[in-house]
């Protein structure tokens, strides 16, 4: 006897609402969270930008957003979060559907009791698609990290711009999004009380979109800027000392190449294949 009596014919609704604010709530937090990141990419910039004033000097007029190194290295950090978020969401979709298979084939509806080997089974698939995916990406951002300085350091300074820029507003409205395609589908369920429709079978395609999306992708955003802008201040550095121009081209080629080849690992190693 806790001193209340339950209510459990509205409890889900009331769950619901409890956890639709949640979800409101951790959508409107997350940008502060990403902004951190954004803030501290700033100064990573602006020290990279003072250590080139202080090596070359003249260095504002070759910053301005005409220069085509300046707008490569935009794109390409533009291009790299966009890669991201669909490497996160496509880890996380791999490892949910190998979950679901093993589900399927080890189900026993006549069991009396649940198998404890088989719940252990199923998050050590989940946890082991999440290394992968994770590896994978953390692979390509360090080594575009370290490869891109040794090219063109003002490339780097518009790629970190790039990744900053884009990553903010990607995260901010991958966690929108996340949040609304969740509560939507409690207002289908709760108030709406349509569970088991097209309407409801709708907004549950829209909840499996969104669980990543806010849960996985949006929050990983933050790691993400944070340690390419830190890689690439040390790998800066190191790359305006080196007076070996051919060394400086092997390096960031080798880094080049093993990013790409991850970045390809990243789909093609974790596609789900056809079932026969």
């Amino acid at each position: 006897d806790f001193g209340f009596d339950a209510d459990f014919e509205h409890a889900k609704h009331e769950l619901e609402k409890g956890d639709g604010a949640g979800n409101t709530f951790k959508a409107t937090a997350k940008p502060v969270l990403i902004g951190t990141a954004v803030v501290g990419a700033t100064t990573m910039v602006f020290g990279i930008i003072i250590l080139l004033e202080n090596l070359f000097g003249n260095v504002i007029p070759k910053l301005s957003i005409v220069q085509p190194e300046i707008i490569l290295g935009l794109i390409m950090g533009g291009s790299v979060i966009y890669w991201f978020t669909g490497a996160s969401t496509q880890a996380v979709v791999t490892g949910a559907y190998r979950a679901v298979v093993y589900i399927k084939e080890h189900m026993k509806l006549d069991a009396t009791t649940a198998s404890e080997k088989d719940s252990k089974e199923v998050v050590r698939i989940c946890t082991v698609y999440a290394q992968k995916g994770m590896w994978n990406i953390f692979i390509v951002v360090f080594c575009f990290a370290l490869a891109l300085p040794f090219f063109n350091p003002y490339f780097f300074i518009g790629y970190l711009i790039g990744i900053a820029f884009f990553g903010l507003f990607q995260a901010i409205f991958m966690a929108n999004a996340g949040g609304a395609w969740d509560n939507a589908k409690k207002i289908v369920e709760v108030d709406l009380r349509q569970k088991g429709t097209d309407l409801h079978a709708a907004t549950v395609v829209g909840d499996t979109v969104g669980d990543p999306f806010k849960d996985t992708s949006s929050v990983a955003m933050n790691p993400v800027i944070k340690f390419t802008t830190l890689f690439g201040l040390l790998a800066v550095e190191i790359a305006v000392t080196m007076t070996n121009q051919s060394l400086k081209t092997g390096i960031g080629v080798f880094f080049f190449l093993v990013a790409l080849v991850f970045v390809y690992r990243s789909f093609y190693a974790m596609r789900i294949p056809e079932e026969k």
